[in-house]
C-alpha cells in the first residue's frame, strides 16, 4: 500500500517474505496521513495522532531470517483520566522484532502447557511480515495507559447511602485493619 505524498508517506504494509533481497536491508517507512492516522486513533482509543513515523530496516539474519530496527515517533492525545482534557504525549522508542522460521524457534507442541519467553523480540516467520501491525502494537505499548495532566491529582471517591459513613481508601487496604488492632492491642497493654 502507498499513498500521495501530500497524504503521508507509506511503504508496503505488509511485506512478502519471497521477495525480499537477502543481499541487504530493506528500509521500511511508514508516515500515515491525516485519514490512517485518524483511523489508528480510534482503535486505540486516543483523540487524535498528530504526528506518526515508523522509520527503519529489515535485514537478513543468515538465510531464513529477518530482522526489523526501526524507531516509532508519535505525538498523542489522549483524554486525561480525572479531567478528560486533552493531555498530548510525546513517544519517541527504538522498536526490534526477530523473525525465525517455526524450525529456528524452540516451538511447543499444540495444545501443549509453556511458558511465555523470555524474549517478546522473536516471532514466527511466515510468508509476509506486516509492519503496519508491528508499528500499532508498539505505539499501542507505548501509550500511557492512565494518562494524566500535569499537576492533576486522583481524588478520593466516597460512595455510600444517605445516613450511612462511607469506607474511605484507608480502610480498604488490607493491613489497614490489622495494623489499628495492633495499635488497640498495645494501647491496651500499656494501660495495665
Amino acid at each position: 500500500m502507498t499513498t500521495d505524498p501530500s497524504e503521508g508517506r507509506l511503504t508496503a504494509t505488509r511485506l512478502r517474505v519471497a521477495s525480499l533481497r537477502h543481499t541487504g536491508s530493506t528500509p521500511v517507512r511508514l508516515e500515515p496521513g491525516p485519514k490512517e492516522r485518524a483511523r489508528y486513533a480510534a482503535e486505540l482509543g486516543a483523540e487524535a495522532l498528530r504526528k506518526l513515523r515508523f522509520d527503519g530496516k529489515l535485514s537478513p539474519m543468515g538465510k531464513s531470517g529477518w530482522r526489523l530496527e526501526a524507531t516509532l515517533g508519535a505525538t498523542a492525545v489522549q483524554a486525561c483520566i480525572v479531567t478528560l482534557e486533552p493531555v498530548t504525549t510525546r513517544i519517541d522508542t527504538t522498536v526490534v522484532r526477530e523473525f525465525l522460521p517455526p524450525e529456528r524457534l524452540d516451538a511447543p507442541e499444540a495444545g501443549s502447557e509453556t511458558e511465555m519467553p523470555d524474549d517478546d523480540t522473536v516471532e514466527v516467520l511466515g510468508d509476509e511480515i506486516d509492519v503496519e501491525a508491528i508499528m500499532l502494537e508498539a505505539l499501542s505499548l507505548a501509550l500511557p495507559t492512565y494518562p494524566r495532566k500535569a499537576g492533576v491529582e486522583m481524588g478520593e471517591a466516597q460512595f455510600a447511602a444517605d445516613g450511612v459513613t462511607p469506607i474511605t481508601d484507608e480502610e480498604t487496604k488490607p493491613f489497614a485493619g490489622l495494623a489499628a488492632l495492633r495499635e488497640k492491642m498495645q494501647d491496651d497493654g500499656n494501660e495495665a
